[in-house]
């Protein structure tokens, strides 16, 4: 079954919903496995995202129901009683938990998600959801409730009941983005910024569809280990580290020095590119992102094979500025900066070169939401 033909709200819970909330997925520009490590981040939200239909309750009782997985049917629960079931609605239980436990006044409610954005396609599609019920039901229950705290509660409902170490970026784009600005963000002071995109480039988004491999596991040790790096250099984080430290990393065991040179390098070029959006260095943004994936491919060691494929395929496409995997990697998407006047002809280029080389369908969202297969 699809999306367009799910049940509506009244057919699965009798009554029209009282209300709804939105949230976009995001891509990353630049700055990746950075943000659990209190450094730099450069998120764009989405024009697609999650859309949550609602409907409070006078009980404790929660149904939800996500028309991506029709075949879980409606999931039911009590407040108060949030345990991990490990499927999508632990991600509900997960905020209704970690709002009752920040002290929010919430009730029992009904609940309809639809979403268009891809799963597993590295776009946050998770934070998406989060923070979109949470929008809900700050209108549903009048919550004082400002955006950044909103993104806090949910990246805690992910690490907590949901149980996945993320960082805080994406929930902070989620909540505080939109498609017109980069967001840049300082995840240790959670100090942020809008940084309108130049008109003569345009974001593009490339899906080869290529399933994830092991990411969450590999997700924690590369977590770990760079935890277990910023120790032996003596620091608390490897935020507290410049590019005049990498001597030093380079001396550490492998692959520690690789993860750390990764992470403070990276740091360094998001705060180039941060000076060459302000500037208007076109050809700058993309050399930045160019070297940020052989960074990732080379020293954090998260891409794949095919992920390099279509790297290298955009970087011999005309309009194409530059190119990087986006996302925590082991599948997903690239991130693709081209010229704003080539940007549809640069989309139908890439999938065709791709197919071409690897016999592999990609799909590309252009940052006017425009989808072509």
């Amino acid at each position: 079954m699809s999306e367009s033909s799910s049940p509506s709200f009244a057919e699965l819970f009798g009554a029209p919903p009282s209300l709804s909330a939105w949230a976009p997925g995001r891509v990353n520009l630049i700055g990746e496995h950075t943000d659990y490590q209190g450094g730099f981040v450069m998120p764009l939200a989405l024009h697609r995202g999650t859309r949550v239909q609602m409907r409070a309750r006078d009980d404790d009782r929660v149904r939800v129901y996500s028309a991506a997985d029709p075949e879980a049917g409606v999931r039911s629960y009590r407040l108060g009683g949030e345990e991990r079931a490990h499927d999508w609605a632990d991600y509900v239980r997960g905020v209704t938990a970690e709002a009752r436990a920040a002290g929010y006044a919430i009730r029992g409610f009904d609940a309809l998600v639809t979403s268009d954005l891809p799963m597993g396609g590295g776009l946050s599609s998770s934070a998406a959801l989060e923070v979109s019920v949470l929008r809900a039901l700050r209108r549903a229950f009048d919550l004082a409730l400002d955006d950044k705290t909103l993104a806090r509660l949910a990246r805690r409902a992910e690490t907590e009941l949901v149980g996945v170490p993320v960082g805080v970026m994406d929930q902070m784009a989620s909540s505080l983005g939109d498609p017109t600005h980069a967001l840049f963000l300082d995840t240790r002071s959670l100090a942020w910024e809008r940084i309108e995109l130049p008109p003569e480039v345009n974001v593009l988004i490339v899906d080869p569809r290529i399933p994830h491999r092991n990411a969450d596991s590999a997700y924690r040790l590369r977590r770990r280990e760079s935890e277990q790096a910023a120790l032996e250099l003596g620091v608390p984080q490897l935020r507290d580290l410049t590019v005049e430290d990498l001597p030093g990393i380079s001396a550490l065991p492998e692959p520690l020095n690789r993860r750390a040179r990764h992470v403070v390098t990276e740091n360094a070029r998001v705060l180039a590119f941060r000076s060459a959006l302000l500037h208007g260095a076109i050809d700058t943004l993309g050399a930045l992102l160019m070297q940020s994936h052989h960074s990732l491919r080379d020293d954090f060691q998260v891409s794949l094979p095919e992920i390099d494929d279509l790297v290298d395929v955009c970087a011999t496409t005309d309009g194409v500025l530059g190119a990087r995997l986006t996302g925590g990697g082991f599948g997903g998407s690239i991130v693709v900066l081209a010229a704003a006047s080539e940007a549809p002809a640069v989309a139908s280029r890439v999938a065709t070169a791709y197919a071409a080389r690897t016999g592999r369908t990609a799909t590309t969202i252009l940052t006017d939401h425009d989808l072509h297969d």
